[in-house]
């Protein structure tokens, strides 16, 4: 007899009996291993081996890719055994296990436990427990021992709580898709903190950055003693003060010597005053914008957020050249048609609401070829750009409902809030550019750690690239 899932039925778990078990009974089930099983088993093990959880180093293994702990297997026996047969009330005595093949990502184990022997005097029962892969290999084989319950058992399956792994994977991935292109020359301007120099070595030392340390010689110098690192290798121009790095920094984008900037240990508008001056700086026809990259764990692909530190009231005008800014970025990391929701209070254009008008007017331009490369829709409220099911709810039919890939706010205020937000009550954690000038500009916050300022070099790379290929000087 071979049991499969009895113990869910209609939503109770239920056990079999010494007295009912038959040698040759058998029970199974099938599971797919993920990364997030390897994950969860180190999490509750404590079992950090870097084989499991660490690429680089597994390729360097006899298997050349991370596999599954060995026991993640044995605790599938063990949820065979409780669950199903015997089920509950079952005590586990003992067990032996041999491992003869790995188990991979994306394999499915098919997990079989099968009566062998039952000890009447006792009430125990031998199981013979063999774990096999897709192909019908063998991966696990042995025995266990369990004292059978001697009396039925069913009970409300128990309901477990959900559990979300925070781990920033999308900014990985920005990572990832910047390995191919050379590293970008990016001046740091006036980098004399810890936090600010520790961003710019982390970053060469991925190969995403070449960096031009731009500030104090002796300050910088100062920066990177405290922060424990070498910076020997890295150009450094020594000018006396922030308002001098800023405007080196930016003449040397002109003269073609870096092709990215970053903010280091000054204000925004210090280095952005450098960037917009008509004679000097770094203008072109496009008005400057923010766009945040984030990584949300509750959402299915990267969210990007505009404009949330650049534009405090735009124009009607100015949101035109804010969506094609964040349109590009999109492309850059690989979205070649993004879908761009216009946020409003409501989803209906109302003469009241400013910003529902300005939507269905951006919307029309899109239409007219003013804004291209992305699907627009708005006006959109937050839940019917994010969520299918509000979507629906609301009778909205839209390639973009639901489904956004860029949420384009009606102001810094509203669009700032929506960033701190996702940050804070949603573990969201995001990276991010200001674009619209000749090249890109990272700006960095204080509170940015590591992985957060290289994957915004990261896509300041993707987009340098980008703009090259499209022939922008």
């Amino acid at each position: 007899m071979d049991s499969q899932g009895q113990g869910t039925d209609n939503g109770h778990i239920e056990n079999r009996t010494f007295d009912e078990i038959r040698v040759g009974d058998s029970a199974s089930l099938e599971k797919r291993l993920t990364l997030d099983d390897i994950k969860l088993f180190a999490i509750m093990s404590g079992d950090i081996n870097p084989a499991h959880l660490d690429d680089d180093f597994a390729k360097s293994t006899r298997f050349q890719e991370v596999v599954a702990h060995g026991m993640w297997g044995g605790a599938l026996i063990s949820t065979v055994l409780g669950t199903e047969l015997p089920g509950p009330g079952t005590i586990y005595l003992g067990q032996t296990l041999r491992f003869r093949k790995p188990v991979r990502l994306g394999d499915v184990l098919r997990v079989s436990v099968r009566a062998q022997r039952k000890d009447d005097q006792h009430k125990r029962i031998t199981f013979e427990c063999l774990c096999t892969n897709q192909n019908g290999e063998t991966v696990i084989e042995g025995e266990a021992e369990v004292q059978a319950p001697t009396e039925k058992v069913s009970r409300p399956r128990a309901v477990l709580p959900r559990i979300r792994l925070a781990e920033r994977a999308r900014l990985h991935e920005m990572l990832s898709a910047a390995e191919h292109p050379a590293p970008v020359s990016m001046a740091v301007v006036h980098p004399v903190d810890e936090a600010s120099i520790m961003g710019a070595y982390e970053s060469a030392r991925q190969g995403l950055i070449r960096p031009v340390l731009v500030g104090p010689k002796a300050r910088v110098q100062a920066a990177a003693e405290a922060a424990g690192i070498d910076i020997a290798e890295f150009e450094l121009i020594d000018v006396p003060h922030s308002h001098a790095a800023a405007a080196e920094a930016v003449a040397l984008t002109r003269a073609g010597r870096v092709e990215a900037l970053m903010k280091g240990a000054l204000h925004t508008e210090e280095l952005l005053h450098e960037v917009v001056k008509r004679d000097t700086g770094l203008r072109t026809e496009r008005c400057l914008s923010h766009v945040m990259a984030f990584d949300v764990p509750t959402y299915p692909r990267p969210l990007f957020i505009t404009d949330a530190a650049i534009n405090i009231y735009p124009t009607l005008g100015d949101k035109k050249d804010i969506i094609q800014n964040a349109i590009e970025l999109a492309h850059a990391v690989g979205n070649e048609l993004p879908k761009v929701a216009i946020l409003s209070a409501v989803e209906t254009v109302n003469p009241k609401i400013a910003s529902t008008v300005e939507a269905a007017a951006l919307c029309k331009m899109a239409e007219r070829g003013q804004i291209h490369g992305g699907v627009l829709d708005g006006p959109l409220a937050f839940d019917n750009a994010v969520s299918e099911a509000a979507a629906a709810a609301k009778g909205i039919v839209s390639p973009v409902a639901g489904r956004a890939d860029i949420l384009v706010a009606p102001d810094l205020e509203s669009a700032n809030m929506l960033m701190k937000q996702l940050t804070y009550l949603a573990d969201a954690t995001g990276a991010g550019l200001v674009l619209g000038a000749r090249v890109p500009i990272v700006l960095t916050s204080r509170a940015d750690d590591a992985i957060t300022r290289m994957a915004s070099c990261a896509l300041a790379l993707l987009v340098a690239e980008q703009q090259k290929k499209a022939g922008w000087s």
